[in-house]
């Protein structure tokens, strides 16, 4: 039976031939499992995959690269997930900081930082927490618990973003979202009706070859419609009211702010904060931060990228200036970056 049904939802999308389709790949992973899986092979050439800004280290902007920095160069420990090291900052990485002299260790979770501050005890350490609703729950329990314990020497400098207001932001940049599964299995699927009703369509998908199939036909299927549409996918993972306790915990430690991301300028209410509460473990207060305006490199093309404008391959330093190894821009960088899938996989040429 579910053999039956995958080859169904795969004859769906081979044999379309209405209009021409935009679909967004909000999800970073979801570009590179679609590559991956070659399931771009199974779609006519009217339906357009595009990606837009679900990568965390990829929306991140110069801005914050360069406040880590310099946290990093007055003496401050960085703690942070492996793809932020090489992402570049106005004038350089924190590869580049780091070979200049400063501390910056790669950890797995934010309670590996966490213990790393409790075990040296000699050091002032910063957790550079990003990520959108997904993550931020282990970085709210993180605080909490140290705040609750007293460490002293430890912080987190804060990027996290929420998806609401960007999706509105992008609204206009394709027919149909392809929804994150892992945000939404926080938020639940409030959102995404809401959206239907004011005319955004949309499909929460998983990450198996089948799920990402079935969610792409059944994106493909219900725009020939034509009316707007919100259809949960991944309903093994995704409840309609998410999970309450981790949404509450976020509102505990956390209050919504104005954020920039990059590309896409600053979108209102799009980024979390910690609260006053936790004002002594916030390393901008901390630290007595600067403002720092970061300033991007005016050749690499990543916002347009960001906001399915342009494909990876048109930009002009895909693959020649800027490659895995020696990256332009974030987009590049992170696991989850559409240039770098695009590289890995062959981009157009599939």
């Amino acid at each position: 039976m579910s053999a039956r049904l995958n080859q169904s939802a795969a004859q769906i999308l081979s044999s379309y031939d209405g209009p021409p389709l935009r679909i967004m790949e909000v999800c970073g992973t979801h570009t590179h499992e679609i590559f991956r899986l070659g399931i771009r092979k199974l779609l006519p050439p009217q339906v357009d995959l595009i990606s837009g800004p679900g990568c965390p280290v990829c929306v991140t902007p110069v801005g914050f690269i360069d406040e880590a920095i310099w946290l990093a160069e007055h003496g401050v420990t960085i703690t942070t997930f492996g793809d932020l090291v090489r992402v570049p900052g106005t004038s350089k990485s924190l590869a580049g900081a780091r070979a200049e002299g400063g501390k910056v260790q790669v950890v797995y979770s934010p309670l590996d930082a966490l213990t790393y501050a409790k075990e040296h005890q000699d050091e002032q350490v910063a957790f550079l927490s990003v990520g959108f609703e997904t993550t931020v729950p282990a970085a709210c329990l993180v605080a909490d618990q140290a705040l609750q314990e007293g460490v002293e020497n430890f912080s987190l400098l804060t990027a996290n973003k929420t998806m609401p207001n960007a999706y509105a932001a992008l609204r206009d940049s394709a027919d149909v979202f392809l929804y994150p599964g892992h945000v939404h299995a926080i938020t639940g699927t409030a959102l995404c009706e809401d959206l239907a009703a004011q005319g955004v369509s949309g499909v929460l998908a998983g990450f198996t070859a089948k799920e990402l199939v079935t969610a792409l036909a059944v994106a493909v299927k219900k725009s020939q419609e034509g009316e707007p549409f919100f259809v949960n996918a991944y309903p093994r993972v995704v409840r309609a009211e998410g999970m309450p306790a981790a949404v509450e915990l976020i509102g505990k430690v956390m209050e919504p702010v104005d954020a920039e991301w990059r590309g896409l300028g600053v979108i209102p209410q799009s980024g979390l904060q910690l609260r006053e509460a936790y004002a002594r473990i916030d390393a901008r207060k901390k630290f007595g931060m600067p403002r720092i305006e970061g300033k991007p490199n005016p050749a690499c093309r990543c916002g347009e990228v960001l906001q399915g404008h342009c494909k990876p391959s048109g930009c002009p330093l895909f693959g020649k200036v800027c490659t895995p190894q020696h990256p332009v821009g974030a987009c590049m960088v992170s696991g989850e970056g559409a240039c770098s899938a695009y590289y890995q996989y062959g981009g157009d040429l599939l």
